[in-house]
């Protein structure tokens, strides 16, 4: 480690110029170090592997679980309680959640809940959460058991096919399985399993390329997160923005999945009649209050039934029901006399319900017990080493990269187009003084042109992108260091190709220093600048909360760095509280490498002794004698490694936090009860007739009851 450290303290003497540089470069050395060094495999936090011995031991034999297998699990949730705090107060009393029955009542929206039971509530200084959530009788903050959660937004790398898509999710997340047939056999199995055979070979696609469908989008997303092959599937809204045919086949999806072990539990709004015949249980929700948990298909209609909401015959259940518990805004009766039926409903389930709400009853296999105990080593997600994950993100980035050509067309035809443009404005210019003039704008609008064209480029497409990382992050998949540098490598040859074509068509057009080396300096220094806007692009879209707000980030930091681009504002004149800003713009350094190609050794012609004779006098008027093209490159390198390494750490400090689920006050955890087995002979407790005008009485708080949900051979939970 001393060896090291002398080494880095070297090279950052050596280049570091000034206090400020050898401040960046030390920045820069450190970082990269950080960057090789990489974390090893992903194990679980301290506080989880000191729990007792028996819970990391597995019965018989300590080898991991195949990765297919699948482990179903019971997931019961007592105490849950979300709070949110007011803005001006420490104190948890704004608005409040609650998913344990309190005070008769249960106050949730369908999503909300299943974050909660995913685990993908944000953290927040304002948010508070709280409860008891077990799987098998365990707390679930042992990660015994894997938990997948598809997302309303189907989030991919447009340019690659559905089979590299799900062949890279396996390399990523499944480093055990290194021989590639059977990873080609794993993929096929899961293609032919989610129906996208016949789509396998076709790419994503987005808003500019025809890709996939939106249904067999929602089935890849899916299959990406069965990749680790997790018990229980939340899925949020899968069949959101789809018609009635994809919707369909989404749901069959998901049944299959149910079929093979898996428990789904998903939120959905106002199914058709085949989808919801698919459910085997339902939570009905309005207003974020519970009208009904409990079996799906027949008995929600009977126990309706009872209140006298009797469903039409050849009438959608889903509808029956969507329309039963929601609010008629149509006019004041309507939203009073609806408003007043969900109340009583709201009441009655409340009051009238068993002390356990039951889920259907379950067909499990025979075979030995599902509730073993499985080692940490089996549970912790394991990363590939660094180097590996490097060549895969290397890999797809290459293949985003080099098959967007909508994009690529376009940068091409606008790099083309401006350099003939600015070539016919400042056509084949000549030795004479006002060409001075015309000489150090051209180089001045190249040196913009170029900086502007990579930052729109970045910052419209990485805030997509970023989604996407920090999805596959908080997975576990791969870590930031290689997907950076893997990004940055990738991009080399398809960036570089656009500011060679803008210097290819405007050189000779212009006239500008007619020499190969001049002209092969001129590119270069194009180049380094389009490098270093997009390093700046990627910071910019890092802090943007949108695409939007980038966009509007970006052009406005660059126009500060314009101003004091050289040519503007000389840098002598510059005020003392601004100085610094000449040093970091990167239009300044790109116009004053471009000039020293230019005007060094260039002779011009002159009728007065006060005129400017050489280059070099025209280098001294903008400060820029003395000075060098390896001073450009020096700073323009130190501008691109600022960028990445502030993207680095604003990746790393805002990467996805969420809460975790924090055991209540001793006093507030009602005794447990116990799950009796629900036969086929069992019926639900006998509801009374509610009349219009009865008033109910809330259960007291001593009555709270749990949520079990039980996952087997069959079962799928809806919440709507």
């Amino acid at each position: 480690m001393v060896f090291g450290a002398k080494k880095v303290g070297h090279v950052v003497s050596s280049v570091g110029g000034n206090g400020v540089g050898q401040i960046l470069a030390a920045m820069a050395a450190a970082l990269l170090l950080r960057l090789f060094s990489g974390p090893g495999p992903a194990f679980l936090p301290e506080n989880e592997t000191s729990e007792e011995n028996d819970d990391a031991s597995v019965t018989g034999d300590d080898t991991p679980p195949p990765a297919s297998k699948v482990f179903p699990v019971t997931i019961t949730w007592r105490n849950i309680n979300c709070s949110l705090s007011d803005k001006h107060s420490k104190s948890w009393r704004g608005k409040t959640w609650k998913i344990t029955r309190h005070n008769g009542v249960i106050r949730i929206r369908k999503t909300t809940l299943l974050n909660v039971l995913a685990g993908q509530i944000l953290a927040s200084p304002r948010l508070h959460l709280s409860g008891l959530l077990e799987l098998n009788g365990k707390p679930s903050s042992n990660k015994a058991y894997k938990f997948a959660y598809v997302r309303q937004e189907d989030l991919f790398f447009s340019q690659l096919t559905v089979r590299e898509t799900l062949s890279l999710a396996a390399e990523l997340q499944l480093p055990e399985i290194s021989s590639t047939e059977e990873r080609d056999e794993y993929v096929n199995n899961l293609l032919f399993k989610l129906g996208l055979v016949s789509c396998a070979d076709s790419i994503i696609g987005d808003a500019k390329v025809r890709g996939i469908s939106g249904g067999e989008k929602k089935r890849l997303s899916l299959g990406c997160e069965l990749i680790a092959s997790p018990s229980v599937i939340f899925a949020d809204e899968p069949t959101t923005g789809l018609d009635a045919f994809q919707a369909e086949k989404v749901m069959e999806t998901l049944r299959q999945l149910v079929l093979d072990g898996h428990t789904v539990i998903c939120s959905i709004h106002q199914p058709r009649g085949s989808v919801y015949s698919k459910f085997d249980d339902i939570v009905l929700l309005t207003e974020g209050a519970l009208v009904y948990a409990g079996p799906a298909r027949d008995e929600p209609l009977e126990y309706f039934s009872l209140f006298g909401y009797e469903c039409p015959d050849h009438a959608n259940p889903a509808e029956f029901l969507a329309d039963l518990i929601s609010i008629d805004y149509s006019s004041a009766e309507s939203v009073y006399s609806s408003q007043k039926r969900i109340d009583a409903l709201v009441e009655a389930f409340s009051t009238q319900s068993s002390a356990v709400l039951y889920a259907t009853p379950l067909t499990r296999k025979t075979g030995p017990r599902h509730d073993i105990k499985f080692s940490k080593r089996t549970v912790a997600r394991r990363k590939g080493g660094w180097w590996r994950q490097f060549w895969l993100l290397l890999k797809r980035a290459w293949m985003q990269a080099s098959r967007d050509a909508p994009t690529n067309k376009v940068r091409a035809r606008m790099s083309v187009a401006s350099a003939i443009i600015f070539g016919s404005v400042f056509w084949r210019m000549g030795r004479s003084q006002t060409s001075i003039q015309d000489r150090m704008g051209l180089l001045q609008v190249a040196a913009i042109n170029t900086a502007m064209a990579a930052l729109t480029k970045t910052v419209g497409i990485f805030p997509k992108e970023r989604a996407i990382v920090d999805r596959d992050r908080a997975k576990g998949s791969y870590s930031l260091g290689p997907y950076l540098l893997s990004k940055l490598i990738a991009e080399i040859p398809v960036g570089a190709a656009f500011p060679l074509m803008f210097g290819a068509v405007l050189y000779p057009m212009a006239r500008l220093h007619p020499t190969l080396s001049r002209f092969g300096k001129f590119c270069g220094i194009v180049t380094l600048e389009s490098f270093a806007a997009s390093a700046m692009g990627l910071t910019v879209g890092t802090m943007a909360p949108t695409t939007e707000a980038a966009m509007a980030l970006g052009p406005s930091l660059m126009t500060v760095f314009i101003v004091f681009g050289g040519y503007y504002i000389n840098a002598d004149n510059t005020p003392i509280i601004f100085r610094w800003i000449p040093h970091v713009s990167l239009i300044r350094w790109a116009f004053h490498g471009l000039c020293i190609n230019e005007f060094a050794g260039l002779k011009f012609y002159h009728k007065h002794s006060f005129d400017i004779q050489t280059g070099e006098q025209a280098l001294e008027r903008l400060s820029f004698g003395g000075s060098h093209i390896r001073d450009t490159v020096i700073a323009q390198s130190r501008i691109l490694l600022f960028w990445y390494c502030t993207t680095y750490l604003l990746l790393e400090k805002n990467k996805p936090k969420y809460l975790q689920l924090k055991l209540p006050a001793s006093g507030q955890i009602e005794p447990h009860l116990k799950l009796e087995p629900l036969l086929e002979t069992d019926q639900p407790p006998l509801l009374k007739p509610v009349e219009q005008n009865q008033q109910f009485e809330s259960s007291p708080v001593d009555q709270i009851r749990p949520f079990i949900l039980e996952g087997a051979k069959v079962k799928e939970i809806c919440i709507f």
